[in-house]
């Protein structure tokens, strides 16, 4: 028996941003990322590509006023995009996760898809060498990602000098820990992993 492809497209239009993200779990890592931001284009391709997630995006918004909106709406709606493709869960590991380090920087990421969109951001990340991405707003991102896309996250940094290894270093590894999370467990086939019978209310 073939599992159903784990594919999702949304689209959200508002006032202040315009967003299409289309998503497939089972993926390569291939990506297309048009995001205005390229260190925001550079971490969410850290995602696609440690995470195996085919990733295509086109956000656009108003920028004028800084990133605020626009990042947040796309934590939204990749959240949501993936809390789609997930769908009841059937089959997957559900938890996971994985140090990653990158030169001085040790990050930690912990997910677990119970269908209970929270997280806890242990990491201050600055401003500089982050190409005009305010640091505050990776921490914001992930909140809105795994409230929306109705998993459990905590992130660690658990050292660390530079902020664009900082935030580079937390993007991959929650990518691995996404796709631990997400694999099926061949002893697992059809069911859901929780004793509630469900992860999707």
């Amino acid at each position: 028996m073939t599992a159903a492809p784990r594919i999702a497209k949304l689209e959200r239009n508002t006032a202040e941003t315009q967003i299409s993200v289309r998503l497939n779990i089972d993926g390569t890592g291939e990506y297309e990322l048009d995001v205005v931001n390229a260190m925001l284009a550079h971490l969410l391709a850290q995602l696609s590509r440690h995470g195996l997630i085919d990733l295509h995006i086109v956000a656009s918004g108003d920028t004028e006023v800084g990133f605020h909106h626009l990042v947040e709406d796309l934590g939204i709606v990749l959240g949501r995009a993936l809390a789609e493709a997930v769908g009841d869960g059937a089959g997957i590991r559900r938890a996971s996760h994985t140090y990653i380090p990158l030169d001085e920087t040790l990050a930690l990421t912990v997910v677990d898809f119970s269908g209970r969109g929270y997280a806890v951001i242990d990491a201050e990340i600055g401003d500089s060498d982050m190409g005009g991405l305010p640091g505050d707003l990776v921490g914001h991102f992930l909140e809105s990602f795994a409230r929306e896309g109705r998993f459990n996250l905590n992130v660690r940094l658990l050292s660390g000098v530079n902020n664009h290894h900082m935030a580079e270093a937390i993007f991959k590894s929650l990518a691995r820990s996404l796709s631990t999370a997400l694999e099926y467990d061949p002893r697992r086939v059809g069911q859901v992993p929780s004793t509630k019978g469900t992860i999707t209310e």
